[in-house]
């Protein structure tokens, strides 16, 4: 059998596990709808939470950053891809999050990776829960320190590591802020202050948080109350910023130090300048509209209601805390037809599988947003029955 046969035999046994994956081809996006194949589909499965993608005001920001500055930057950040609108949006960024500086990635995986390997090395151990994010889980296996997980949100479990690990040169402990497959929020304040009697770094995702939870929309942390309590902050910008990249946020040292030791963001090109306009402008959305996420909470409140009040047999739903809701089916191949059958009705929910999510758990994982209206939320509560 030669290299190819058994790349081929690999792809038919995940066929046969349902968990093969294939691409669908958007022709369109009109809010909650997309276009597939000719038929509109209500889509619950984006993580635009806010409905920014689309915006007017995000779109024109763009446009007029391609009429100054081109498309590509050229290069990466240090040789000559900087510019001014790349400056613009990080001090927007440490703005919006508190912080003395920020850094862009050209993507959120880029920026988890790019932090955490240049943050910890050999000699060094990280430590992370178990349901963190593919992209913590890969920063922490790259960067080459000593790797420890703990249960989800185990805060004995955290608290044990933390005590026998004083030996170690540097401890970063990393977690995401909302769990990005089940909806759940971590224990923060605990993790925090667990962080702070150790003498470790902390690290936090906020990937979906950011734009959504607390009062301004600023994040987890903003949610707790949390606010200078963390030493590293992640964001990204596709979330409920509704375009692309990442970021990382926090001191001006330690800002300088992953300009010179991290390499994702040492060599590669910089992120297109107007998607940087783009970010910028969704910011000012954010914080000029609080209506959006108004709107956005209330949606998960009227989805979270007709879920109690329905009876899916065989599934589990648990209480969420975010946009975000796992609807747990278990066998990766009942999770497929399930997804397939929403879809035959006209709804794009997608079915997530390991090793995305831990065996006996696939799901199909509902996104809810601002632009979802009551009667598209029974629509999707009808189509589960």
């Amino acid at each position: 059998m030669n290299k190819l046969q058994l790349i081929e035999k690999e792809l038919q046994e995940l066929h046969q596990a349902g968990l093969y994956r294939s691409l669908l081809s958007v022709e369109g996006m009109e809010g909650t709808f997309v276009k597939i194949g000719g038929k509109k589909y209500l889509c619950f499965c984006s993580n635009d939470y806010l409905g920014l993608a689309g915006h007017p005001r995000i779109k024109r920001a763009a446009q007029e950053a391609i009429e100054r500055y081109g498309w590509g930057a050229g290069a990466s950040r240090l040789v000559s891809g900087n510019t001014t609108i790349h400056e613009a949006l990080e001090s927007a960024l440490g703005g919006f999050k508190g912080t003395e500086a920020a850094l862009v990635f050209p993507s959120g995986y880029m920026a988890n990776v790019g932090a955490i390997t240049a943050l910890v090395g050999k000699g060094d151990i990280v430590i992370g829960d178990r349901l963190n994010h593919a992209s913590l889980i890969d920063g922490c296996r790259l960067s080459g320190a000593d790797f420890r997980v703990y249960a989800h949100k185990d805060m004995e479990g955290l608290e044990g590591v933390l005590r026998r690990s004083s030996q170690y040169r540097k401890r970063l402990v990393v977690t995401d802020g909302v769990f990005s497959m089940d909806g759940d929020l971590a224990p923060l304040p605990h993790i925090v202050e667990l962080a702070k009697r150790h003498k470790a770094i902390l690290m936090v995702d906020d990937a979906h948080g950011t734009g959504v939870l607390g009062k301004k929309g600023k994040g987890t942390l903003e949610h707790y109350g949390l606010e200078g309590g963390v030493d590293v902050q992640m964001g990204t910008l596709s979330k409920a910023l509704g375009g692309i990249g990442g970021f990382v946020a926090g001191s001006k040292t330690l800002i300088e130090y992953l300009k010179n030791r991290s390499r994702p963001f040492i060599y590669t090109t910089a992120l297109p300048m107007a998607a940087c306009a783009a970010a910028r402008e969704a910011l000012k959305i954010i914080e000029e509209e609080p209506s959006r996420r108004e709107a956005l909470w209330r949606n998960v409140r009227c989805l979270q209601e007709g879920l109690k009040v329905q009876r899916f047999k065989g599934l589990k739903v648990p209480e969420v805390e975010s946009p975000i809701f796992p609807i747990v089916v278990g066998n990766a191949k009942e999770a497929v037809a399930l997804s397939r059958s929403l879809f035959e009705k006209g709804l794009w929910v997608t079915a997530i599988r390991p090793p995305t999510v831990p065996e006996g758990t696939s799901r199909l994982r509902v996104t809810v947003t601002s632009e979802h209206t009551p009667e598209r939320i029974k629509t999707l509560l009808q189509a589960l029955l």
